[in-house]
């Protein structure tokens, strides 16, 4: 591999806005501002290669599925960003105006400020991780013919799926559903965006088909994000040979879904798990109420969503007023806990629950009442903060951004280059590294969507799809 490119010096440059916001703690708002643009400049300063030269191997265009590119600003940008809204509700806005007889806690302020330097280090952390170990291009003895790609990338989708089903039959193997459900996902939007190109209208009506298909499942999912994520990954992989277009189409789409989805979602929820309709059903409704829904009702459900369900940064401020001053830092439990996670059920069935594990420290940090059926398990931030204080988040988001960019190489090693490696087989697969979630979920998921890479490598050179060079 090519000699590291990076000089400590503008490695630490990355962690100066996490210090100005430390030096300044005693002023609150301006700690927080300091903290939270600090991460809108570790964005410019890695994204330029100022810090470390981008990878030259591709243009840009064409490799945004890399972890320094669609990870970090996933990954971070929600982890960071998102909780400008719940700072300017402390202040006394809503839906974006002062109200003017609003005083402002001074405490809950500290604690938002506290949480955005936690936030502001993690994010640092977390690219430098990604930075010590990106050197491209990489190195692979083996390849797969290009004129066969488009082909192979929907016949990938077309089997995946079916084979994920299985897996949800299967007692105590269900995880591996969702790694191949997602692949299949990754697979067939891919081939839909080299279809299009190459003007192979069989590939492009078969693939739309899957396209919409995958839609829909997300649409009566209940959740947000695996529809923003479908549009999201669509743009992006049509971006390099249409770039005005999914500029002006797109980003719109985007922005469109941001207002409309809290509504629709909330709506479908309440039809669905509470009314006991039928998906379709609820979503039926979810989608009429949202088209009718005046611009009182957006406002109240949109600056709901922005506060408290777009950030994270509530529940994080609850954990840290618990932990250390009546909870000790977990240390190594949750590490312990992730090692029991990973034995599959069908070889353990008494397993204890893993959602049980997690909702334990989620209960004695009093985030929710026992009795409450909602579950809010920690985002993997959270977690980091619970085992060691901001040592822990320090270390775990380093080890984060390190794993996410070692695990890329690899795939690109093994499946002869990006297309192949990171967009399908890295994005497919480890996905869940987008967003980072409870230390027992990602720890399970990364290490058995790695075997699941390793046997999908064998599998392909025996059918000799993949060669060796």
């Amino acid at each position: 591999m090519p000699a590291k490119q990076f000089s400590l010096e503008r490695i630490i440059v990355l962690y100066i806005p996490w210090m100005l916001s430390i030096l300044l703690k005693n002023d609150y708002e301006l700690s927080y501002l300091i903290a939270w643009l600090g991460s809108f400049l570790i964005f410019f300063l890695t994204l330029t290669g100022w810090v470390t030269p981008l990878p030259h191997d591709r243009p840009v265009s064409e490799q945004l599925m890399r972890p320094i590119f669609l990870v970090q600003i996933i990954f971070a940008g929600y982890m960071a960003c998102t909780s400008i809204f719940y700072f300017m509700d402390v202040l006394g806005y809503d839906n974006f105006e002062k109200l003017g007889t609003t005083l402002t806690d001074h405490n809950r302020m500290q604690y938002t400020a506290q949480c955005q330097q936690y936030y502001c280090l993690g994010h640092a952390a977390f690219v430098t991780g990604i930075l010590v170990f990106m050197r491209y291009p990489v190195q692979s003895v083996y390849y797969i013919e290009k004129q066969k790609l488009a082909n192979l990338l929907m016949l990938f989708a077309i089997i995946s799926f079916p084979v994920s089903l299985i897996f949800l039959k299967l007692p105590g193997l269900s995880q591996f559903y969702y790694q191949l459900n997602t692949l299949s996902f990754i697979a067939g939007t891919l081939a839909l965006a080299f279809a299009i190109p190459l003007r192979k209208a069989k590939n492009i009506v078969i693939c739309l088909l899957f396209y919409f298909f995958n839609f829909y499942q997300a649409l009566v999912s209940g959740f947000k994000e695996p529809i923003i994520i479908s549009v999201l990954v669509l743009g992006i992989f049509l971006y390099p040979s249409f770039k005005k277009l999914v500029i002006v189409i797109f980003i719109p789409i985007l922005l469109l879904l941001f207002v409309l989805l809290p509504t629709y979602n909330h709506a479908f929820r309440q039809s669905a798990w509470s009314d006991d309709q039928s998906a379709e059903q609820a979503s039926q409704q979810a989608i009429d109420a949202t088209l009718n829904a005046g611009s009182n009702d957006l406002d109240e459900s949109n600056w709901d969503f922005l506060v408290y369900r777009l950030s994270e940064i509530d529940m994080f401020i609850r954990f840290t007023q618990s932990t250390p001053k009546n909870i000790d830092f977990y240390g190594t439990t949750l590490l312990t806990q992730s090692g029991i996670a990973l034995i599959p059920r069908v070889f353990w069935p008494a397993k204890p629950s893993t959602e049980d594990l997690i909702m334990e420290r989620v209960y004695a940090a009093g985030v929710i009442n026992r009795a409450s059926t909602v579950s809010a398990k920690p985002a993997f931030v959270v977690d980091a903060y619970l085992s060691a204080g901001g040592y822990g988040v320090f270390l775990f988001l380093l080890i984060y951004g390190a794993v996410a960019q070692l695990i890329s190489i690899k795939a690109e090693s093994l499946f002869g280059g990006y297309i192949f490696g990171t967009a399908l087989i890295f994005s497919g697969l480890f996905q869940i590294m987008w967003r980072g979630i409870s230390f027992e979920f990602i720890i399970n998921s990364v290490f058995w969507s790695y075997i699941t890479m390793l046997v999908i490598h064998r599998l392909l050179l025996s059918t000799h799809i993949l060669k060796r060079i």
